[in-house]
């Protein structure tokens, strides 16, 4: 069990920076977060599920921390199957209850409109896939636990056939944004979002090694499979390659949490040898393997993976960064300090991060920060007919 290295430079990290009471600071930063991961570990199966006393304001701080990450329904279940603790104050145990049950009404929500999206794209000729989400659940011993988010379903045909289809079907919005690989629909009356996507991957910054991995997951998704469920998902070699690149995407641009890291656990645990040297042999050419080095760090300090089951090698330094900023930011960064601050504030962090990540993976910043001044220019126009110097206020026309 490797974890407690991990904690341990964390601490090292709080101690350097600042003037603490062990008792205080330290014990928040370090021991809540030591026994999240003891609770996951135990809900991944890489531990006995056994009993964990703790005090009152160390099971609010490690509630606080599992709804951070968006793992507040697999960590109730574990405590759940562990008989729960006495000194846990009732009215967080209740409030637990209802969010877990919520997740797994969700959960059956969820599959149901997956499986009437693949029925109704069917009926129209088209096939489909559901990437991540409802596809990675199905791989968790206790699907039900996994906190969905929203439904995100390749369709075939391209960007402009499937925008027409949408458009003709009355399914979106005329003016609706439509991204490089993506469009938004409206949520549906249970309030599901639903991202109907016209490319495999939102790819890499890098445009040379993007195109390079689109070609490869634009191959690989023809060979999906019908899922008890009712939809279609992708192969295991389509989803190690996409959910890598799903994770340096978003890493990169602002964060990724826990519930990223075990869905990747999960497509290791369930992939075959061949599965993961078919990543393996891509990971470079996809402009992927800077990253999966900090994943397989992660995979083998967390869940004490084999490395002769991996698909690279792991990345210490990376795999450091990446997990002190998951632990700081929370699900997709949304609990990071720097989303705290004021306009000018965020951006200026916002850039002083992107230069830092240069270190992490210098190509794909590089080609990040490149974009994002490029489209700063190019909406000069814009911005001033509006009057605004908010980006996020900018919808493409």
């Amino acid at each position: 069990m490797k974890f407690p290295i991990v904690i341990h430079s964390l601490e090292k990290k709080v101690e350097g920076n600042v003037h603490v009471d062990k008792t205080d600071l330290i014990y928040k930063l370090v021991t809540e977060r030591h026994i999240l991961i003891k609770l996951l570990r135990m809900a991944m199966g890489c531990e006995a599920v056994e009993p964990v006393k703790l005090a009152a304001k160390e099971w609010i701080a490690v509630y606080r921390q599992a709804c951070s990450q968006s793992l507040s329904g697999m960590i109730y279940g574990v405590v759940n199957r562990m008989g729960g603790d006495e000194n846990m104050p009732r009215p967080l145990l209740f409030e637990w209850i209802c969010k877990a049950e919520s997740i797994v009404g969700l959960n059956t929500k969820m599959n149901a409109e997956a499986a009437r999206l693949t029925e109704w794209f069917g009926k129209r000729g088209r096939m489909t896939a559901i990437l991540k989400g409802q596809a990675n659940a199905r791989l968790y011993p206790h699907p039900d636990e996994r906190q969905p988010g929203d439904i995100d379903i390749w369709v075939e045909g391209g960007k402009d056939s499937v925008v027409k289809l949408l458009t003709e079907e009355g399914m979106m919005d005329k003016k609706a944004t439509v991204s490089y690989h993506h469009v938004h629909l409206p949520p549906n009356n249970d309030g599901i979002s639903v991202e109907v996507h016209f490319r495999p991957s939102s790819g890499n910054n890098n445009p040379f090694t993007n195109r390079r991995l689109q070609h490869i997951l634009e191959n690989e998704i023809k060979h999906s499979e019908f899922c008890p469920e009712g939809f279609y998902t992708p192969t295991m070699r389509f989803a190690l390659l996409m959910q890598m690149s799903h994770i340096q995407r978003h890493f990169l641009s602002g964060g990724i949490g826990l519930r990223h890291i075990v869905d990747y656990f999960m497509l290791m645990r369930n992939s075959s040898s061949a599965d993961r040297a078919f990543a393996r042999e891509h990971l470079s050419e996809c402009g992927l393997d800077k990253t999966a080095g900090a994943v397989m760090w992660l995979m083998e300090e967390l869940f004490d993976m084999k490395r002769d089951t991996m698909i690279g090698e792991p990345d210490a330094y990376r795999g450091r960064w990446m997990l002190e900023e998951i632990l700081e930011g929370g699900n997709f960064g949304h609990h990071s300090k720097r989303r705290k601050q004021g306009f000018w504030h965020r951006i200026f962090e916002d850039q002083k991060r992107n230069i830092r990540l240069m270190r992490f993976y210098f190509w794909e910043e590089f080609f990040s920060v490149s974009l994002f001044w490029w489209h700063v220019f190019k909406t000069i126009p814009k911005r001033i007919r509006y009057r605004t110097l908010s980006l996020s206020r900018i919808k493409e026309e």
